[in-house]
């Protein structure tokens, strides 16, 4: 995406700035004092995911949102590094050169696995939050079918072309409604800019080209830190019981389901999805 063309309507513009740091340009959102969080959008998703949370955790934490590789504005250094272990590594890197090491992770859908990876390969943060954690892989034939599938359309350039120009305001509105939520009508423009952006479009497919949760899975009963899941009642997207089911595998994890809400809770319900960070907060050393 292009940031000039973006950034007088794009939330917390302010906090914006594009960092090189490789292999990739990244867009992160920074400000705020206190205790440091950081927060991961999940796929097809961006910083704008967190534009009503941001300002409110500012009051009493620095803030770090960053749009993952492929994703918003951050641009590819690589098209092979958009995989769980890689984005890990460099958004890893990425914290280095930032001088930021995160008191709390905070990740939405697959942008909870990145974090979960993060905390069992990187500088351990004191505790990881989750909002409707994407950590199932598909059942049965899906299991195999649809990662080949995700496969044969990054590798075909026209298909983010076609995507984009078939995507509309309809379109957005249509693929939020298909997760269980109901957002506002910033949040359905912002969605909206992004489905109909070409390069967004194709770092979303290139990710889910590359994407196992094998790896992370089979090493999350070794994070000992306070993982707190937070799964929504209504979430089209990842049945609620995930989070309960991955939260009884890790020794100090524990879980917790919202009614009435879908897979973007945290955008439905900011102001509930900022007092659950600072009651997590609250618990750990």
């Amino acid at each position: 995406m292009n940031w000039d063309q973006h950034k007088s309507t794009w939330p917390n513009a302010a906090l914006s700035r594009i960092v090189t740091c490789r292999p990739h340009r990244w867009h992160v959102q920074r400000g705020g004092t206190g205790p440091r969080l950081l927060l991961l959008h999940g796929a097809g998703g961006a910083t704008h995911s967190w534009r009503d949370v941001i300002p409110d955790l500012m009051a009493d934490h620095e803030v770090l949102a960053v749009d993952l590789p492929g994703h918003g504005f951050t641009q590819l250094g690589t098209r092979h590094r958009s995989g769980l272990d890689h984005m890990a590594e460099d958004l890893t890197a990425l914290l280095a050169a930032e001088d930021f090491a995160p008191r709390i992770t905070v990740g939405h859908s697959a942008g909870a696995a990145v974090a979960l990876r993060i905390a069992l390969d990187g500088p351990q943060p004191k505790g990881v939050l989750t909002f409707n954690a994407a950590l199932g892989n598909f059942p049965g034939l899906a299991g195999w079918l649809f990662p080949i599938m995700a496969k044969l359309l990054a590798i075909n350039p026209l298909t983010a072309i076609a995507f984009a120009k078939l995507s509309s305001a309809n379109s957005s509105k249509r693929l939020i409604d298909s997760t269980g939520s109901n957002i506002d009508a910033a949040g359905l423009a912002q969605y909206g800019a992004l489905i109909t952006d070409r390069a967004h479009v194709d770092g979303a497919l290139n990710m889910m080209a590359q994407w196992s949760l094998d790896r992370l899975l089979a090493d999350l009963p070794r994070l000992d830190i306070p993982v707190h899941l937070i799964a929504a009642a209504n979430d089209k997207t990842v049945p609620a019981e995930t989070s309960a089911a991955v939260a009884a595998r890790m020794p100090a994890a524990t879980s917790e389901i919202w009614q009435d809400l879908g897979h973007l809770a945290h955008e439905e319900v900011p102001e509930k999805a900022t007092c659950a960070i600072r009651a997590f907060a609250a618990i750990l050393p």
